[in-house]
């Protein structure tokens, strides 16, 4: 299955159109963040990690909508926190559809069955359930036991209800080629549309900082998984092939940042969906206010072993518009396992990692104890 031919042709027609129109940066992916909110407190998250005024802030329906407008990528992909949290969520998946956007709702399922019948099944609409592995695997990764069952009952109902479901997997310098490949094995017997698979970011606030993968073992354990599945060709990947194909260290790419643009509510978030170093209140001012080459691989100590889809799945999809071949060689014959690998971006001239976590948190403090000042300001004069 993987990627539907609809979507296919839709996004390559939207690529066709931004470079008829001469655009050099331009997003083919919003990331859509209206919480940080989570039912679950996994140790490798960086994103619930902010006191409950922060946590407890919702975008509204009408922001979100408003992003999707402004942004015009042809893919939201709705993320947390936990989305199915927010009360407005049904609305605002209706809302991308109605825009003929491809909606992805990323969730742990542990509200998935409850909350199935506020959604309806579409062309455009798909769910994509986070499990990291078997379930001895996943249980370990989000910290609780019992969350594999429920995860996997949830997605088996969204198929036999007629749902698009795909799962997201992140691997950990802890992942054994051999489940991990037994398990995509499983998932893909379940009839599932796709996998999406990435390689742990380093949030520098998550609770573990022991299992992160640096790049070279990420391509070492993609390379060991792949092997086992015919070069990847035995999974329905929710990617492009030559992403996978990067993971494997058979391309040498510079990460893509504005390709995968998130809103959260900060903001528009500097320079991309893991690091937030940065809120402007508009994407035109992301998109041209953000001094692109301080960021990624070789340019900055936080981006020195990111492999993660939202960087690099923007240059792998340039790269296949600009050579189509290429792309067709590695769907045709697999990634390749063995050989010398693509040599890696240098690191020798990277800028140091600056802290802002603390800034922008009591930034928001700020302005959210400011609000509440103003609305009883206005009660009592009433």
């Amino acid at each position: 299955m993987g990627i539907s031919v609809l979507q296919m042709a839709q996004i390559g027609g939207y690529v066709v159109r931004q470079r008829i129109a001469g655009r050099k940066r331009f997003p083919l992916v919003l990331m859509l963040e209206p919480l940080f909110r989570c039912n679950l407190a996994c140790a490798g998250c960086g994103k619930i990690d902010y006191p409950d005024e922060i946590l407890n802030q919702r975008l509204p329906l009408a922001d979100c909508l408003g992003a999707i407008d402004e942004c015009g990528a042809p893919v939201v992909v709705i993320a947390g926190g936990e989305p199915l949290l927010h009360k407005e969520l049904p609305q605002i998946v209706e809302g991308a559809i109605a825009r003929r956007k491809f909606v992805t709702v990323c969730t742990n399922a542990l509200l998935l069955e409850k909350n199935l019948h506020k959604y309806k099944p579409n062309r455009y609409f798909n769910w994509s359930i986070h499990l990291d592995g078997d379930k001895e695997m996943h249980d370990h990764s989000v910290c609780q036991t019992g969350v594999y069952d429920r995860a996997l009952k949830a997605l088996k109902l969204a198929k036999e209800a007629g749902f698009r479901v795909t799962i997201n997997c992140t691997l950990f310098n802890n992942a054994e080629p051999a489940r991990v490949a037994a398990f995509f094995d499983d998932v893909a017997a379940i009839g599932i549309e796709g996998i999406t698979v990435s390689p742990g970011y380093a949030y520098e606030r998550a609770p573990d900082q022991q299992h992160f993968l640096n790049r070279e073992k990420t391509k070492t354990l993609f390379r060991d998984i792949f092997s086992r599945g015919k070069g990847g060709k035995a999974w329905p990947f929710f990617q492009s092939t030559l992403f996978l194909d990067f993971l494997a260290g058979n391309r040498t790419y510079h990460c893509t940042p504005w390709g995968n643009p998130t809103r959260t509510v900060f903001g528009w978030q500097r320079p991309c969906y893991l690091l937030g170093e940065g809120y402007v209140s508009t994407f035109k001012e992301l998109m041209e206010g953000t001094d692109w080459d301080r960021y990624g691989t070789g340019n900055y100590e936080k981006c020195a072993d990111c492999m993660v889809h939202c960087g690099f799945e923007a240059t792998a999809v340039d790269e296949a518009f600009k050579n189509p071949l290429a792309a067709l060689k590695v769907a045709i014959g697999g990634i390749r396992t063995t050989g010398p690998m693509s040599p890696d971006i240098a690191l020798d001239r990277q800028r140091p990692a600056e802290f802002v976590f603390s800034r922008h948190v009591q930034h928001k403090l700020d302005e959210i104890r400011e609000g509440k000042a103003d609305g009883e300001h206005l009660s009592a004069a009433e």
